[in-house]
């Protein structure tokens, strides 16, 4: 999932009662359930580095009681910095010694088992939560570096945003209604509500699963495909639980279908909706070898490797993977890699319109020269160097 459901998440797990029992548990938890995303720093090396990494050994169960280590240690440095301050004002010890009684409640201590059981829990809520989505990882790495993916829930859920997030706003509102009113604070407030949420988002991955499995049946009754079905996958569309976005594949070509399983409708054109499976050519195989092509073949569950000819990549700057300047006796072209799990319009838009060919938002591409020699690598719009 992207960032905003993790940090909603790890502050609900954080106030769902174990901050009752040390300081700073909702602030480990919300460190914890974002730790395994700093893998977003082999960006910085280029656009394969990070779809090479992403995901990969910090989204792992090896990693998480290091996440969780590394979560605790950033609260020790923080409990560090916060009592230095405090040692440098004086008027800090007065206030402890005349702190409400409503406050006295609050852990004062940390305990550092209980913090870092907390962080656990939350480093491994990233794992679930990324499991859920079509993207998928590889929680056994480097044992097995199968990815495995529950396909559950869109990347991007605004329904989680929501659910999350009133969990820690409505306490906080109903907070400044109390004050108002004089009536007494409380000091573990929103704790119903964080219990409330995240039972609600296990809920909503049981009736999304559910919805799943009803659009399998559907698809697997309607014979969608003239030809045998090798396998088969379902994409989750954000918001809307009832809607799926089905992938079949045969020998000679991939079959998508829409389907809603509120109505029982399935939409399938086999004109515009088939994609035949693109030759093997010298420079498909050449594209292969790269370090691109292995990074993504690695990861694409759904690949697709294109070769289409002596076409620069589209949508990129000037002076970004510009096709190769060569000798009158040399030839280029270039290959494109698409995954299919993204070419379905996930945000109502669609991929494919006119004669633009489909594109996901993660695909690749590589200039291949003379059949054998790497010219360039791109990716989402980025050139790898």
């Amino acid at each position: 999932m992207e960032p905003i459901t993790h940090f909603l998440a790890g502050a609900c797990i954080g106030r769902a009662g174990l901050n009752r029992k040390t300081r700073y548990a909702t602030l480990a938890a919300v460190l914890a359930s974002e730790a395994a995303d700093i893998d977003v720093l082999w960006g910085l090396a280029g656009p394969v580095e990070e779809l090479k990494h992403h995901r990969g050994i910090t989204h792992t169960f090896v990693a998480v009681p290091v996440m969780a280590a590394v979560a605790v240690g950033m609260v020790w440095l923080f409990d560090r910095w916060v009592k230095a301050r405090r040692a440098r004002g004086a008027n800090n010890l007065n206030q402890n010694a005349n702190a409400p009684p409503a406050l006295t409640r609050v852990p004062q201590q940390i305990r550092w088992g209980w913090l870092y059981l907390t962080a656990f829990i939350s480093a491994l809520s990233h794992l679930m939560l990324d499991w859920t989505n079509n993207y998928g990882l590889r929680p056994f790495y480097p044992f097995n570096a199968r990815w495995y993916s529950g396909s559950l829930v869109f990347i991007a859920e605004p329904v989680l945003w929501v659910l999350l997030g009133s969990a820690l706003v409505i306490p906080a509102l109903l907070g400044l209604i109390g004050g108002e009113i004089g009536a007494r604070r409380e000091a573990f407030r929103g704790r119903g509500w964080a219990i409330f949420a995240l039972t609600g988002m296990v809920l909503l991955w049981g009736w999304r699963w559910a919805e799943q499995g009803r659009a399998r049946a559907m698809v697997e009754n309607a014979a969608i495909a003239t030809a045998p079905v090798k396998r088969m996958a379902l994409e989750p569309y954000p918001i809307n639980p009832f809607r799926w976005h089905a992938i079949l594949e045969t020998d000679a070509y991939y079959q998508t279908a829409e389907i809603d399983t509120r109505t029982g409708e399935i939409a399938s054109d086999p004109h515009r909706d088939v994609l035949f499976k693109p030759p093997a050519t010298a420079a498909t195989e050449a594209a292969k070898r790269t370090l691109l092509g292995q990074v993504f073949l690695d990861w694409g569950t759904w690949a697709v490797v294109r070769d289409v000819g002596q076409e620069p990549v589209p949508g990129l700057p000037p002076g970004v993977m510009d096709p190769p300047q060569l000798p009158r006796n040399r030839t280029w072209t270039t290959v494109e890699f698409d995954d299919l799990r993204f070419e379905y319009p996930f945000f109502g838009i669609r991929l494919d319109t006119g004669s633009s060919p489909r594109r996901s938002p993660l695909s690749g591409w590589v200039y291949i020269v003379d059949g054998r020699d790497e010219a360039g690598e791109a990716m989402s719009g980025r050139e790898q160097r």
